[in-house]
């Protein structure tokens, strides 16, 4: 039977040891932290659990001001605009944890049954290959079997699938009360007064968002001309207009230097010399692979600089018999990605019909509120010439059910090809833009036309008309060009 050792339990590894598993061979994950990883237990399920609680405060104060809803009671007037409702962020924060570990949980059922061996413990590679071509992972216990012996586990192929761990600033440590990093966030039972978001990419945008929904006073530190310097620059636009007409502080060009406590406030030093004083400060700027101390270069895995491991598109490693899956390879910082990744490595080593990796068929959302969904080329990539598009962007602002939901802020923009039509990337800006993207993604994936999203019903009056309408567009035009 052929052995596959899988060392880290998050999407990319669960996900691969349920396919290895199912394909017929041996299955050991090696896991310190929990199935799930990061992805469940600190990062994607928390905070999107958070910004579920934000987004009913959002849609409830945009329902009393723009639908008409009163809410009267003892306790208020209802002429007062003050806010009506408020949040127990630690009944929140307790949640977020149990959901946490619920799905933790279920991940650990179900790869049991798939007949999955997990490990609790620390893996890392034996630096020498096997005569036989065999690899050896040499496993560290944890937990409660911490101090036990070390175990030697042999394989006929080792996944790489460890994720990583919060970035930090040398003179920003976190000391999880008042300086924290994404994984500590959790542990708060007050709502922040006022928050300082150190970081203006997807995790530093969501929380910003979420904290400011909650009720806090935040301010967002961004070292860039605008927040998220990675998204499509307009819909960036829209959310920065969106977080300043909601109160939020938005630095713009302001690099922190340092955090420091003084008293029960924190003290955040910018590089150009100036000083923001908050209750609490979240440092969100990115994350650092967890490749070290795990023997990889010495078994011939390569890294990059970032000490990210190097894959093809099937996940192949530098080292025969090794493959890497997830945030440890730096390709998408995506759970959809890694357990895509996962897969394809274990269908190429098993011998199954296989895929390559296509960056350009991954849809990816940023849940601030409007949400952000893109799919395939971007705006980047047809103004630099990389791509030869048409483009049409539509705002929301015309949507009948925009209209009667009160939603003002958004869009849908669509990129085609110019002789053939076919769609090859799309954005949408809008609450719940997540569930909207996936008609797109199914048309970059297959190669569909404008024509054809065009003359595909759409319900109406519904949010997706404005796919519909935005392809009508794009297919007009190529009519009239063709003409």
């Amino acid at each position: 039977m052929t052995r596959i050792v899988i060392i880290g339990g998050g999407p990319g590894g669960y996900e691969a040891a349920l396919v290895a598993a199912q394909l017929g061979a041996e299955v050991t994950v090696v896991d310190c932290d929990g199935l799930g990883g990061a992805s469940v237990l600190t990062d994607c399920v928390p905070s999107k659990t958070l910004i579920a609680t934000a987004e009913v405060m959002t849609n409830f104060d945009s329902s009393y001001e723009e639908l008409g809803i009163r809410v009267e009671d003892s306790t208020h007037d209802p002429d007062d605009p003050a806010r009506v409702v408020g949040v127990d962020l630690g009944k929140v924060n307790r949640r977020v944890k149990r959901l946490a570990l619920a799905q933790s949980q279920d991940i650990v059922a179900s790869v049991t049954r798939a007949g999955v061996r997990v490990l609790r413990g620390r893996g890392r590679l034996a630096a020498s290959q096997a005569p036989d071509g065999s690899r050896e992972v040499v496993v560290t216990p944890t937990g409660d079997a911490a101090g036990e012996g070390e175990e030697r586990l042999a394989a006929d192929a080792v996944l790489v699938a460890t994720g990583g761990h919060p970035r930090e600033i040398p003179d920003a440590q976190p000391d999880g009360e008042r300086i924290l990093n994404w994984k500590q966030v959790y542990d708060l039972e007050e709502l922040p007064e006022e928050l300082i978001v150190v970081g203006s990419g997807v995790t530093g945008a969501e929380f910003a968002g979420a904290y400011q929904a909650l009720g806090s006073q935040v301010t967002l530190v961004s070292s860039r001309d605008r927040v998220l310097p990675g998204e499509d620059p307009d819909a960036a636009a829209v959310l920065e207009d969106v977080f300043r007409r909601r109160g939020m502080n938005v630095m713009a060009r302001s690099r922190a230097a340092s955090a420091k406590r003084v008293g029960d406030k924190v003290e955040v030093e910018l590089q150009d010399g100036r000083t923001i004083t908050g209750s609490h400060c979240l440092v969100a700027v990115g994350a650092v692979p967890n490749t070290a101390e795990m023997g990889l270069e010495e078994a011939g895995v390569r890294l990059k600089e970032s000490g990210h491991i190097l894959t093809d598109k099937v996940s192949r490693t530098s080292a025969p018999a090794v493959y890497a899956a997830g945030d440890c390879t730096g390709v998408f910082a995506l759970a959809s990605v890694a357990a895509m990744q996962g897969r394809i490595a274990m269908y190429h080593f098993l011998g199954e019909t296989v895929t390559p990796l296509n960056l350009k068929a991954v849809s990816a959302n940023v849940f601030t509120d409007p949400e952000i969904a893109t799919v395939g080329y971007s705006q980047a990539d047809v103004d630099s010439g990389r791509m030869d598009a048409w483009c049409v962007k539509l705002p929301l602002a015309r949507n009948p059910r925009a209209k009667m939901q009160g939603i003002r802020d958004g869009f849908v923009k669509l990129f085609c090809r110019p002789g053939t039509g076919i769609v090859v990337g799309g954005v949408v800006v809008a609450p719940r833009a997540s569930e909207l993207i996936h008609p797109l993604s199914v048309a970059v994936d297959n190669n569909l036309t404008v024509g054809q999203i065009a003359n595909t019903f759409t319900v109406y009056p519904s949010l997706t008309g404005s796919i519909g309408e935005v392809a009508r567009q794009l297919h007009t035009r190529k009519t009239a060009e063709d003409a």
